[in-house]
């Protein structure tokens, strides 16, 4: 019989990641959740979105919505090209594309190269990053998929839809 796995090995146990590029920074996602990596297409505009949803595309019959990685992180926007890739990832039971600038590579961490995010005063909601993978050449932030997709829901309208 073996013995259980410790929490402590569970920690060394290696993970591996895609890393992407968004506006010159390096991040990276769990690569169980990718589906598959495709090039931009131009996306369906949906109204009163938030401005990090662009729109939607339909993927072989199922409509993805398309989340520009560039304004979801807070950086300067722009107009997709060729060049932009869109990662179609599986988060919180839904199929969702991320718009990101490149994909860089697939990397193997374990316990000792994720780190913790330090203590940066940004809000809870909008802290996507869940460690940080260290390397000697750069620092590469994860992605929480989770968080990333989720919406706040204003409370007051919810009320409205559900009292009408």
């Amino acid at each position: 019989m073996t013995d259980p796995i410790q929490k402590s090995d569970a920690l060394n146990l290696a993970h591996e990641f895609l890393t992407l590029t968004v506006a010159g920074q390096d991040y990276a996602i769990d690569i169980l959740s990718v589906r598959e990596i495709r090039g931009w297409v131009p996306e369906t505009p949906l109204p009163n979105c938030p401005a990090s949803v662009r729109g939607v595309i339909n993927l072989r019959g199922l409509v993805v919505p398309i989340y520009d990685l560039r304004a979801r992180l807070g950086a300067a926007p722009h107009n997709p090209s060729a060049t932009n890739v869109v990662i179609v990832v599986e988060a919180t039971n839904a199929q969702y594309g991320l718009l990101a600038d490149a994909v860089s590579d697939i990397v193997s961490a374990d316990g000792v190269d994720l780190q913790p995010v330090p203590a940066t005063g940004i809000a809870a909601e909008n802290n996507f990053i869940t460690a940080l993978l260290t390397r000697a050449d750069r620092m590469i932030s994860v992605l929480d998929l989770d968080l990333l997709v989720a919406t706040r829901r204003d409370p007051a309208a919810s009320q409205a839809l559900i009292a009408a």
